[in-house]
């Protein structure tokens, strides 16, 4: 558990120390409980256990409903109303070049009129990026809990404009390495990376419209005239972000499409090529065939040149045939 309590006024931090398991801790909540009216308090925690999250909980006044969705995760991202904290969920995520995948976490955060907890699940943690920012521009902290909640958004959002930028890059490769001339079906490639783009859109799509209702809570008129322009900044680069992930799933598509026409071209040319080679060994097995049955009254039989002359028209023959069949593009 990470605890910082800040100065709205002065923009100075504190941070407190505590570990829900330590008999010290009590000092820490009784801290969060008589915060004055110019302070609010970020509390942070990861993967935390029920009792850890349930000890809190109380001393932040949160609902029941709230620390079950905090405590099992994998919530999809919304945006909810307990009394007077307002809670969001939504999935950081990051773009692993090496593997082609999106590997994504989950992230809750609960808005008070004087604290801000966020319960972090998985590897992912936009947390200490935004306490960066925060600390980088002080002046933001005037707005409140609602400075810790933009921080956030504002770190998630950044890191999917930059996966999307590196999934368009891996899919430009791909898409370069499907109409090249070499013969590689590039099929699992393009199905795996869909697969990714998929996962990346659930976690995009969701978070619009939760946006477009933020602004509209109780908690946020306060310092409406302040954070709603930075709201909105953040509201507009997901909106760019939401429509560069359905390009890249409908690239996806085409370029699956043109892998699976040039799978059937190659198939195509595959068969005419035997089908050419079949016609031209047609020729010579035919008239051999006929020239090895065992008839007695057969033309030519008993001709000196007879042989030469087969040997000849079924070369003849076959050469005509290659040459019709390259000329034709064939082979």
């Amino acid at each position: 558990m990470e605890c910082v309590i800040y100065e709205r006024a002065t923009g100075r931090s504190e941070h407190v120390e505590c570990e829900l398991a330590d008999d010290t801790c009590g000092s820490a909540l009784k801290r969060l409980r008589d915060l004055s009216d110019g302070e609010f308090a970020w509390v942070r925690l990861t993967d935390p256990l029920e009792g850890e999250l349930t000890e809190l909980a109380g001393s932040l006044g949160l609902h029941p409903l709230a620390v079950e969705d905090a405590l099992h995760g994998r919530q999809r991202p919304k945006r909810e109303r307990f009394g007077d904290v307002l809670a969001v969920a939504l999935k950081p995520l990051r773009y692993v070049e090496e593997d082609a995948a999106v590997e994504t976490g989950d992230i809750m955060i609960f808005v008070g009129p004087r604290s801000v907890l966020t319960v972090n699940h998985g590897r992912i943690d936009p947390c200490a990026e935004a306490a960066r920012r925060l600390d980088a521009h002080p002046e933001m902290l005037s707005t409140g809990p609602w400075a810790v909640l933009h921080a956030v958004l504002d770190v998630c959002v950044d890191a999917y404009s930059d996966a999307a930028h590196r999934v368009r890059a891996t899919l430009n490769r791909l898409e370069d390495e499907v109409f090249s001339t070499s013969r590689v079906d590039h099929t699992p490639s393009i199905y795996s990376l869909k697969r990714e783009v998929r996962e990346f859109r659930d976690a995009v799509q969701p978070l619009v419209p939760v946006f477009q209702g933020l602004l509209d809570s109780p908690g946020a008129k306060d310092h409406l005239s302040k954070i709603a322009p930075y709201i909105r900044d953040v509201a507009d680069h997901l909106h760019r972000t939401d429509i560069e992930v359905r390009t890249l799933d409908e690239l996806l598509d085409s370029v699956l499409g043109a892998q699976q026409a040039r799978v059937g071209t190659w198939q195509n040319d595959d068969m005419r090529r035997i089908s050419a080679w079949a016609a031209i060994f047609a020729i010579p097995t035919m008239v051999a065939g006929v020239y090895g049955m065992n008839f007695e009254h057969m033309p030519e039989l008993r001709w000196t040149y007879g042989y030469p002359l087969a040997v000849a028209l079924m070369a003849l023959a076959s050469g005509a045939l290659y040459r019709a069949f390259r000329r034709n593009g064939w082979l």
